[in-house]
């Protein structure tokens, strides 16, 4: 989740769109599912895949401006990347990723609310971006005091799943627990310095 808020923030300074924004997040989370942290730093791997995102979505970033806003953002020298650094992680990211950059995103369905929130999440990984749309449409829908029974009879999806992805959204808000930046940046030390 910190390293999502890390690119969340790049990516207001560099100016791209939210789609940019959950394609990078997805891109890290993919990484992450074939390469440890300790191999792989999430203090280059997020500003990398936000150049790689912002690539795939047709957007345009430089990894100069990236280098630039991160020494802005962060005082701590453990983020203080430079241009090849940034360039060089893409190449790795996109071998770790199989050179795969196709990303479905339940924007199509639904373009705002707690599908951002989704993106702090796995549920990218672990579930079609359509049924996250509907999770998040039924969460909205009983927050709204809307009967939406009939509407989601008519799409014969599996309401159970759609159910339990929503459980699973409203766990998040609850459980969440605010992390110290402190914290973090402790445990990416440690990280880091793990052979």
């Amino acid at each position: 989740m910190q390293m999502a808020n890390y690119i969340w923030k790049l990516a207001q300074s560099v100016k791209v769109r939210q789609r940019v924004i959950a394609t990078a997040v997805t891109y890290m989370r993919r990484v992450y599912t074939r390469k440890s942290m300790s191999e792989y730093d999430p203090r280059l791997v997020a500003p990398a895949c936000l150049y790689l995102a912002a690539k795939a979505e047709e957007s345009t970033v430089q990894a100069k401006a990236l280098a630039f806003y991160i020494r802005k953002i962060y005082s701590d020298e453990k983020y203080r990347y430079e241009v090849k650094d940034i360039l060089e992680m893409e190449m790795k990211i996109l071998e770790a990723l199989n050179y795969y950059l196709v990303v479905f995103h339940p924007y199509r369905s639904l373009t705002q609310g707690l599908v951002n929130d989704t993106y702090k999440m796995d549920l990218i990984l672990v579930h079609p971006p359509h049924l996250i749309a509907l999770a998040c449409i039924y969460i909205a829908s009983v927050y709204k005091d809307k009967d939406t029974t009939s509407w989601f009879e008519e799409l014969r999806v599996d309401m159970n799943v759609v159910k339990n992805i929503a459980v699973e959204i409203l766990d998040f808000y609850e459980n969440r627990t605010s992390i110290s930046e402190e914290r973090v940046h402790a445990a990416l030390n440690k990280l880091a310095m793990k052979p």
